[in-house]
């Protein structure tokens, strides 16, 4: 439980670094750049058998507690692309990652990234972040010393190969968690707004991230230049965000999530299941096993009495709801479990950092917010690469 308790500090201490790009090497010495024009540099790219490469079927458990197996497969088709950028997974024992794919790596793209194969070509690359290991020390009071500006740097030169050599004009939605939120909002502020890139994005899911935007709502402009919050799913060039909590345990005075620092601003939130605005159903893809999300605490059966199940996720279709909510706790998205105790599926999920037996409110459901939600993101992805190949045609 410890453990678990320390990833997530470790992911919430990384997306509160915001000057990533601009912090200079703690060594002194340039590291050596990579090449991203090596296969092994990636952990996805299209036409190959890697990360993405993954078993994602699926058991819908209804509510009545009728199991059915759903498939899955990538689209050989996609109209556009998708690149990721992976939280904060490594437990290499240097402060800084390598470049070889453990399988903490192999594991966050199986749960956040590869199901988004069935609407776009998928590229996420390696990159050098800054460990789990020099978190925990830094915890512990004994720092390492750490280069903070490296894996920004990587995902930098990732992306221009991209550019250069994959994209051939193609929309391409971003998508990060935590740490890799973090990375992508400084790539967009350093190297996409305002340019002429930025005709090709198709959208950017930064999640599990703060991001700040005016608290009037009256006052326009969205957390990037040119680059506002996406309010309906046929909606291109715009962002998609939130922090998830649970509906009955609100973020606390300490929370980690759902607020920014300057008065006049609030976190943006934007519900991927209703995105313009009130509450919507989330298309959650869960770990079967309930760890596979990341949580800490031991997950219920499933559905009562207990039946097996094969497929590395779960769907509960009508369990969760979800609202953007902004008030004096933040701005974040409440997430309600509609358990029944008539019904024999479960009554609620697993997905809070738990220490001693206790939640750790300040983290909220960070742990699964891309889990949560990822069937919404999926449809989303899908409508918005119809719409901005309509918008292309239309040139």
């Amino acid at each position: 439980m410890l453990r678990q308790s320390i990833i997530a500090l470790a992911l919430v201490i990384v997306t509160g670094v915001v000057g990533l790009s601009q912090t200079p090497s703690s060594t002194g010495v340039p590291a050596a750049k990579n090449d991203y024009s090596k296969g092994e540099t990636w952990l996805c790219r299209p036409g190959r058998t890697d990360a993405c490469a993954a078993d994602l079927r699926a058991t819908v458990v209804s509510a009545d507690g009728k199991l059915k197996q759903e498939n899955w497969s990538a689209s050989p088709d996609a109209p556009i692309d998708c690149f990721y950028v992976y939280p904060t997974v490594s437990n290499d024992k240097t402060p800084n990652s390598d470049m070889v794919a453990g399988p903490e790596e192999l594991s966050v793209i199986h749960q956040q990234f590869a199901r988004f194969g069935s609407q776009c070509r998928v590229y996420a690359p390696l990159y050098r972040q800054v460990t789990l290991t020099a978190l925990r020390a830094g915890i512990a009071g004994q720092p390492m010393v750490v280069d903070r500006a490296l894996g920004y740097n990587d995902v930098v030169a990732s992306w221009n190969y991209y550019l250069e050599h994959d994209n051939q004009g193609r929309g391409v939605i971003l998508i990060g968690h935590s740490q890799g939120s973090g990375v992508l909002a400084q790539l967009i502020r350093n190297e996409i707004a305002g340019k002429p890139v930025q005709k090709l994005i198709v959208s950017a899911m930064l999640l599990g991230s703060n991001l700040p935007v005016p608290r009037d709502k009256e006052t326009p402009g969205g957390p990037f230049n040119g680059m506002p919050l996406c309010r309906s799913a046929s909606q291109t060039g715009c962002v998609i965000t939130y922090a998830s909590f649970r509906s009955d345990v609100p973020p606390p005075q300490n929370t980690r999530f759902g607020r920014v620092a300057n008065k006049d601003m609030e976190s943006a939130c934007t519900n991927p299941a209703a995105l313009g605005g009130g509450s919507g159903e989330l298309h959650a893809y869960l770990g079967s096993g309930g760890r596979g999300n990341g949580s800490s605490a031991e997950p219920k059966p499933w559905v009562t009495p207990p039946q097996p199940i094969s497929t590395p996720f779960v769907s509960v279709p009508g369990l969760l709801t979800a609202e953007c909510v902004s008030n004096e706790k933040g701005s974040y998205l409440a997430v309600t479990v509609n358990g029944k105790k008539s019904d024999p599926r479960t009554d609620d999920i697993v997905g809070d950092v738990v220490v001693n037996g206790q939640v750790q409110a300040d983290w909220g459901l960070h742990l699964i917010d891309v889990n949560l939600a990822m069937g919404n993101l999926i449809e989303i992805a899908g409508k918005q690469a119809k719409a901005f190949v309509e918008k292309q045609k239309k040139k």
